[in-house]
């Protein structure tokens, strides 16, 4: 059993996660014991959501229909996916999508791994580097009180291309958010409309699971409270906020 399935049940049952949380860790070496990645990927992105039921490692030409993936994780690109790079890039322009004075922006990893290892956190047997969620809006909520206790600030809410979150995080030791983007909607089920990707850094997996179990908690009763105040004004009254604590106790 690793070392982190406490962490990824506190997470799930505290979040009501309905996506069990996947570790991300970029690696110069496969660990022992863990397969390589045998299949055929459409996208880089696409081995997040097999990520959550198994432990795989990856390389370089796991991800070669990915030109972009493999230029965010600092993977080794060959010169044919080189090519197909330009070409996105071209079309991306061409569109307005990404623009050339856009590229500079766009997160990349600041160390080259020969190797990414995806799996369960659950199951995962090394530190991962970056913990991946797929969350709702008002799971969102409970992890950015989290990192803003945390972190003293408030995560970045990115847009495309999906993956550049994971070398955001890597890079900043920082939680982010990711709105996903068109092509990892595209290809993940997991990815529908209401869901968005939060990471956080493996190193603080730990202090964020424990924040994130108790501001779950407060949240679930201030929206009780909340609750019971919006019902006593609507029906005309003019509850205090001991009176309302008051009612709240009473249930």
């Amino acid at each position: 059993m690793s070392q982190f399935s406490a962490i990824a049940q506190s997470l799930t049952d505290s979040l009501k996660l309905s996506q069990a949380p996947v570790a991300i860790c970029l690696t110069d070496s496969i660990p022992a014991g863990v397969a390589a990645w045998s299949g055929h990927a459409p996208a880089g992105c696409r081995f997040w959501q097999e990520a959550a039921t198994r432990v795989f490692a990856t390389s370089a030409a796991d991800h070669n229909l990915c030109a972009i993936g493999l230029y965010t994780h600092g993977l080794e690109i060959s010169p044919a996916a080189g090519k197909e790079l330009g070409d996105a890039l071209k079309v991306f322009n061409d569109l307005g999508y990404v623009r050339e004075e856009d590229v500079p922006q766009i997160p990349v990893l600041a160390s080259k791994p020969q190797h990414v290892v995806y799996g369960p956190l659950a199951e995962i047997p090394v530190i991962p580097d970056v913990v991946m969620l797929f969350v709702r809006a008002d799971q969102t909520l409970i992890l950015s009180e989290a990192s803003q206790q945390l972190e003293s600030g408030m995560p970045p809410a990115m847009g495309r291309p999906a993956c550049a979150v994971i070398p955001q995080t890597k890079n900043s030791g920082r939680s982010a958010l990711s709105l996903g983007c068109c092509g990892a909607r595209a290809y993940l089920d997991t990815m529908t409309d209401d869901i968005a990707i939060y990471t956080v850094p493996g190193a603080s997996i730990a202090a964020f699971a424990e924040r994130v179990a108790a501001l779950a908690k407060a949240n679930g009763i201030l929206s009780k409270f909340h609750q019971i105040r919006r019902r006593d004004v609507e029906a005309g009254g003019n509850p205090t906020i001991e009176q309302s604590l008051a009612a709240l106790m009473a249930q």
